[in-house]
């Protein structure tokens, strides 16, 4: 049994117990029906734990030993209840309550799709490699993808993260290792880069296309990419091409802008939580501004287009949002929002939010270069941005409901 669960208090380690155990099909009443037979010997809860799997209970409870005399009575009194509900029974002696978990606290999200036993039991003897102990586990999601969540203590996160992610890759799976406490639920902002994270396209490639130099952009973007050019100055090199380009053209822009699948899922699930969220761009105000106010974003920063009498110049204005621009950017949102830094979560694809990533309590690489995925917290690897929920630890459950109930 788990060490997390229900206990009332700490016994010592010489005080006799018995582990109840009750398994079979699950119906309304097994719970109670149980304890209304312990009750009848005077025993105290000291642990509890149950799980349904596909219609099937496990319901264990550890108790304190009945009064001396009453053990036998109480085993055959459970044995003959669980056989009246067609549940199996199985009892057993010790002492004290469950062992103490060692020293920290991890939580190791998996995503597959699908999940193979392989991959589990890889990740799960990688864990024991490691020193650590598997306490717990529980699935937060069947779809779009199959996420479980172990509950690991005896190892400290950052030695567990680094061995679990090498496995991770050579699986098919992603792997998402953050330390357990209070402080998960209370990551209270999220920024996001647009391109390629919120949104599928790349916003100068779509300006381009209306102003016919797709290719001449396409090679400015290369040789950034070889190193030839650092991002500045890809980007003046970039909007250039865009000089005379009629400014109605940022209107139909943003109509051929397509949301990431699970994008608005979600934004709405996180501000349902109580999260602030914001974007981050190296692209365009006169875009982010417009998912802004689509989404119900708090926060959102990216370069402007100079426009001048109806005709963007081929000019930017203001300050420049760059590798480094992201993680300043992130920073001055969580201030304005009243949020440590340390319960920040970042998203992005790109070298150019590594920064941005590292400076975050949490940085995730989402569909990400391998470089980006190697120095992230975590990475996802599936086309669905609401997969970012499961790390957060917030089940598919959850966001249906909250969905089903309108919960603002």
């Amino acid at each position: 049994m788990s060490a997390s669960q229900t206990s009332s208090s700490d016994i010592p380690a010489d005080v006799p117990t018995l582990l109840v155990k009750i398994f079979g099909k699950d119906r309304p009443g097994i719970t109670a029906g149980l304890f209304d037979t312990l009750a009848a010997y005077s025993v105290d809860v000291v642990d509890i734990e149950q799980v349904v799997t596909r219609g099937r209970m496990v319901l264990c409870a550890l108790v304190t030993e009945p009064p001396p005399g009453l053990e036998g009575d109480l085993r055959a009194t459970v044995h003959s209840w669980a056989e009246s509900m067609k549940m199996q029974a199985e009892i057993i002696s010790g002492l004290g309550d469950n062992r103490p978990r060692g020293l920290g606290r991890s939580l190791v999200t998996v995503l597959g799709h699908p999940l193979t036993a392989e991959a589990t039991a890889a990740i799960a003897a990688r864990i024991t490699k490691t020193g650590g102990n598997i306490d717990r586990i529980f699935r937060l999601a069947k779809y779009p993808v199959t996420a479980v969540e172990f509950a690991v203590s005896g190892v400290e996160t950052e030695p567990l993260r680094t061995a679990l992610v090498t496995d991770a890759a050579r699986l098919g799976i992603d792997v998402a290792v953050v330390a357990a406490g209070l402080y998960r639920r209370a990551q209270r902002l999220v920024v996001m880069d647009v391109d390629s994270t919120l949104i599928q396209d790349e916003v100068i490639e779509l300006f381009a296309a209306h102003a016919g130099c797709e290719d001449k952009v396409a090679e400015v973007t290369a040789a950034a990419m070889r190193g030839e050019l650092d991002f500045e100055q890809s980007l003046h090199a970039r909007v250039a091409l865009l000089e005379g380009l009629d400014a109605s053209v940022v209107d139909k822009v943003r109509s051929e802008v397509r949301l990431t699948p699970g994008a608005r899922t979600l934004i709405r699930t996180l501000k349902r939580l109580g999260y602030q969220v914001g974007v981050v761009s190296g692209g365009f105000t006169q875009v982010t501004d417009d998912l802004k106010e689509r989404l119900g974003l708090d926060f959102a920063h990216a370069n402007t287009l100079e426009i001048v009498d109806g005709r963007l110049t081929g000019k930017v204005t203001g300050e420049i949002v760059d590798r480094a621009g992201k993680a300043r950017l992130l920073r001055r949102f969580a201030a304005e929002a009243g949020v440590p830094l340390s319960q920040t979560v970042a998203i992005g694809d790109g070298a150019n939010d590594l920064d941005m990533l590292n400076a975050a309590g949490l940085g995730v690489a989402f569909n990400a270069k391998p470089v980006v995925r190697e120095a992230a917290h975590a990475a996802v690897n599936f086309p669905f941005l609401d997969t970012v929920l499961y790390l957060l630890g917030v089940t598919r459950e959850e966001v249906e409901a909250a969905d089903t109930l309108g919960i603002d």
